[in-house]
C-alpha cells in the first residue's frame, strides 16, 4: 500500500469544471487554478474545450472532455461526432459515459463497438465512465470487460450525478484492469483523507471539482 506521507495529489487531479451553468469565465478560473497546481487535465463540456486549450497552451495540464453526458444515451455517431470536434478543438483525453442501458439489457457488444470506435477514430486517451452506482456486480464486470477490450486507457467509476467514487469500486476495478489500465475514481470527494484511501485503493486520477481545497487542505495538514 501507498504509504499516505509520499503521495503528492496534485499529480492526480482532473479538475472538473462540469456544473452545468459553468460561465467561460470559470473554465477559465478552473484552467489557471489547474496550471498552478501543474493538475493532470482539466474536465470540461465540449463547447468550453477552445477556451480551456488557448488557456492551457503554455501548460503540461491537458484538456479532457466529456462526451455523452451525464447520461450515456446519445447515439454512437453522436458521441463520436462530439469527440471528433472536441479532439480538433484541442481536448487530448476524452471522458466518455458509457450507454448503460445497453449494460443493463445485457448489449455488451454495443458497447464494446462504441468504445472501440471512439478509441481508433480519435486517438486520444480514452476513459470509459462505468457509473459504478446503478449497476450490478455482473453489470459491473460487464461494463468494464467490454470497454477495457475496445481500447479504453482508463475506466472511471462515475459522473457524480448519481453518486460518487467508492474504495470498493475501485479495488473491484484495480482487480478487473489487473494493472491494466488506468482507474479514475471520480464524484463525491470531499477530503484529503477520501483522496488518499482511493489512490491507496488503485485510483491514477481522482475527477472533482474540489482539486484546489483539497490541495490547500493537504497543506494545512503539513503536507
Amino acid at each position: 500500500m501507498i504509504d499516505p506521507q509520499e503521495i503528492d495529489l496534485t499529480r492526480y487531479i482532473d479538475h472538473a469544471i462540469l456544473h452545468p451553468a459553468a460561465t467561460l469565465e470559470a473554465v477559465k478560473m478552473g484552467c489557471n487554478a489547474a496550471m498552478q497546481y501543474d493538475f493532470p487535465a482539466v474536465c470540461v463540456y465540449p463547447n468550453a474545450v477552445k477556451t480551456a486549450r488557448e488557456c492551457l497552451h503554455n501548460s503540461h495540464t491537458a484538456v479532457c472532455a466529456v462526451i455523452g453526458f451525464p447520461s450515456g444515451a446519445s447515439t454512437s455517431a453522436t458521441k463520436l461526432y462530439e469527440a471528433m470536434e472536441a479532439m480538433e478543438n484541442g481536448a487530448t483525453e476524452l471522458d466518455v459515459v458509457i450507454n448503460l442501458g445497453w449494460i443493463k439489457a445485457g448489449n455488451g457488444e454495443g458497447v464494446y463497438r462504441e468504445i472501440a470506435q471512439l478509441c481508433e477514430e480519435t486517438g486520444q486517451t480514452i476513459k470509459a465512465i462505468l457509473e459504478m452506482g446503478l449497476l450490478t456486480p455482473e453489470e459491473q464486470q460487464l461494463a468494464a470487460t467490454v470497454c477495457l477490450d475496445g481500447g479504453a486507457a482508463f475506466l472511471k467509476t462515475s459522473t457524480g450525478w448519481f453518486g460518487g467514487a467508492t474504495v470498493e469500486d475501485v479495488r473491484l476495478l484495480r482487480e478487473l484492469t489487473g494493472g491494466g489500465a488506468g482507474i479514475k475514481a471520480s464524484g463525491g470527494i470531499q477530503t484529503p483523507e477520501q483522496a488518499i484511501a482511493l489512490i491507496q485503493a488503485g485510483a491514477t486520477r481522482l475527477g472533482t471539482s474540489r482539486g484546489v481545497e483539497l490541495i490547500k487542505a493537504r497543506q494545512d495538514q503539513g503536507h
